[in-house]
């Protein structure tokens, strides 16, 4: 109400909707084989550069980056789903071009795509997404069944090429990052306090009112709804800074809670991949566990202070659309296949006690 002039709901009605529209979607990818994830991701991939390029040209700029497409009362950010299609495929990749991963050609496919896609998040410029996809396709390749040879060939490559590129921009005085990124990283490696005055009411000030707000919520809480800091002290209460707000209001002892909860959700999908019959599907699991961590240790680290505020949003906690349908997609997806796990398994002990 303050900060838009809307309504106080204005974001519990339009999270119900983004919740209403991926609870849809999920019943839709619940029914899907994955077996049809090979054919079905490639359209999926093009389709997600294509709105990449979109927005680079003439996308909605939000907090200085160019990342959004605006339909109506909603805004859609492509990058979010490029996260959730690069994982089905390249999994899907690996497992269709299984025999000739001896190839360095083939292994290099989807790196060199995923490169592309790399670089268009880059360029709007949205580092926090950029960054946690560049992770996301690191470790599934570091998982992926390509020969240790290839992997090492490889990983040496990329280092190499990246480490002339940082030396001859740095010898040429340009930088890779924006100005604002560029104060961000200071205001976290600075030997100063983000809450000292210099600091205070600049590039410490949004982690600052952080600490002020757990500080606050002490064990116990002020109560639900009873914050302080989110009339407008935090800027993105909703989204960035949730974490601080729900100790504000709920105490230390829920925000244990709630990353208990984390921890369970990570060791369950983890599992479901280690039970999986094949790569592909141990592939999407590990990689759905990945992009949930990740993003749980860049939000908890940036609003600690440990890392640069990038924008990313908390899972299941922060306001927001696209991440919310992704997350909800991508954890059905895992139960799809846990559900195909658990068919073929006793598909296998029906053959078994019709030969005994």
């Amino acid at each position: 109400f303050m900060r838009y002039s809307a309504s106080p709901y204005r974001f519990v009605i339009k999270q119900g909707l983004f919740l209403f529209v991926s609870l849809i979607c999920a019943l839709f990818v619940i029914r899907i084989n994955t077996k049809t994830y090979s054919f079905l991701s490639w359209p999926a991939l093009f389709g997600v550069i294509g709105l990449l390029i979109f927005v680079l040209l003439s996308g909605e700029t939000t907090n200085d980056a160019a990342s959004w497409i605006e339909l109506g009362p909603f805004n859609l950010q492509p990058s979010e789903f490029l996260k959730l299609i690069m994982i089905i495929w390249i999994a899907s990749f690996y497992k269709v071009n299984h025999s000739k991963l001896n190839k360095i050609l083939t292994s290099l496919t989807p790196l060199a795509i995923a490169f592309i896609c790399f670089m268009l998040v880059f360029l709007q410029p949205d580092l926090g997404t950029a960054i946690i996809y560049f992770l996301i396709i690191a470790l599934m390749f570091v998982l992926s069944p390509i020969s240790k040879t290839i992997k090492n060939r490889i990983i040496w490559i990329g280092s190499s090429v990246a480490i002339v590129i940082v030396l001859v921009l740095f010898a040429a005085g340009q930088s890779i990052l924006s100005e604002r990124q560029m104060s961000r990283i200071t205001s976290v490696i600075s030997p100063t306090s983000p809450c000292s005055e210099e600091n205070y009411y600049t590039t410490g000030n949004q982690v600052c009112n952080g600490y002020i707000a757990i500080n606050n919520g002490g064990m116990k809480g002020l109560g639900l709804g009873n914050s302080i800091q989110k009339y407008l002290y935090l800027p993105e209460a909703h989204t960035d800074f949730i974490f601080c707000i729900i100790i504000e209001e709920l105490g230390l002892r829920m925000g244990l809670f709630i990353l208990l909860l984390y921890l369970i959700l990570l060791t369950r999908i983890i599992l479901i991949g280690k039970r999986s019959l094949n790569n592909r599907d141990s592939l999407i699991c590990y990689g759905a566990a990945f992009y949930i961590f990740i993003h749980i240790m860049v939000n908890l680290c940036g609003v600690f202070g440990l890392l640069p505020m990038t924008g990313v949003p908390l899972p299941f906690m922060s306001y927001g659309g696209s991440y919310t349908w992704c997350l909800i997609i991508i954890l059905t997806i895992v139960q799809r296949i846990n559900i195909e796990t658990k068919m073929l398994s006793l598909r296998e002990v029906g053959k078994e006690n019709k030969k005994a």
